[in-house]
């Protein structure tokens, strides 16, 4: 497929040979891998809605999390190898459960494939909101080419302090790639678009979780997209980090977070001017809410 035999889909730029058995650095191979096939009820409502988004969990990552709630598939890889066409099949599939969107989580690492089998997918029949659940550390040109066939991005924005994403994710230029991939999603769909239900249609959600002793790296964040944004996107802040997977080697952030650092930002972003958000009332730092990687649906 074309770009796999020297892989420049995501910032990190490994020109990694993933024909023949060849791996990148995010650990993809040539065909898409896929660990779980569900209707997901915890996604943000305007994604979710009342049946629940089609979400696709694709294996492997470019982001290298020490805390990663998903480790089993994004760091171990477990999944099943799927080709163009069942990966089409499994939209469609999808749909037919009843799905108001269907969400690609993680997708990044395996674009051209999502691209080739969005594009038979939608000659037969896919007509659900298209989003694309990332961890926002992109390429501009990997995202230009989702155009016409990504309805809705949902990235995260994790980090403004390099050393921060380094120590965390192994990416010290995490933010200056995510900022430029954001501001591309943003230009390519404009303020979100609702239909008469709530379910977006089209434009950007903006995802970020508050770890435990960066509430002010947190606030730099917003500051940005305040800046850059106003309230034309859709802003959702999570309370949900649990340590998990690597998190015990980081005494810092081997906690929960305290009411206090949350509440901090989430009244940081009300006086920036933030109306246009979701915050999360009540604990969802727990285990429970991480999926079962049973290859169900694959």
């Amino acid at each position: 497929m074309a770009g796999l035999d020297d892989c420049i889909l995501c910032p990190r730029m490994c020109h990694a040979d993933r024909t023949e058995g060849g791996t990148g650095v995010c650990g993809a191979g040539e065909k898409a891998r896929v660990a779980l096939v569900s209707l997901h009820q915890w996604e943000e409502p305007c994604i979710s809605g009342e049946r629940g988004a089609g979400t696709v969990f694709f294996s492997h990552c470019s982001l290298k999390c020490v805390f990663c709630q998903n480790h089993e598939i994004s760091h171990g890889g477990k999944g099943r190898d799927v080709s163009p066409g069942r990966l089409a099949e499994i939209f469609i599939e999808q749909q037919a459960r009843g799905a108001e969107t269907l969400d690609l989580v993680t997708p990044t690492q395996y674009a051209p494939q999502i691209l080739q089998a969005l594009i038979i997918a939608k000659r037969h029949g896919l007509t659900i909101p298209v989003v694309w659940n990332s961890g926002g550390y992109e390429t501009e040109s990997m995202i230009e080419s989702m155009r016409g066939y990504v309805d809705v991005f949902m990235p995260d924005l994790k980090y403004r302090d390099e050393g921060i994403s380094k120590k965390y994710s192994g990416a010290s230029n995490y933010f200056i790639a995510a900022s430029k991939a954001i501001i591309k999603m943003y230009n390519m769909t404009g303020s979100p678009k609702y239909d008469d239900r709530g379910i977006m249609r089209r434009g950007l959600l903006v995802r970020h979780m508050v770890l435990p002793g960066c509430r002010k790296d947190s606030m730099r964040l917003l500051d940005w997209l305040w800046k850059n944004f106003k309230n034309n996107i859709k802003l959702s802040l999570m309370n949900q980090y649990t340590p998990m997977y690597k998190a015990y080697k980081y005494h810092e952030i081997d906690r929960k977070l305290t009411t206090f650092e949350y509440d901090s930002v989430v009244n940081y972003a009300y006086d920036l001017g933030f109306r246009n958000a979701y915050i999360q009332e009540g604990s969802a730092a727990t285990e429970a809410f991480v999926p079962d990687f049973n290859l169900s649906g694959v």
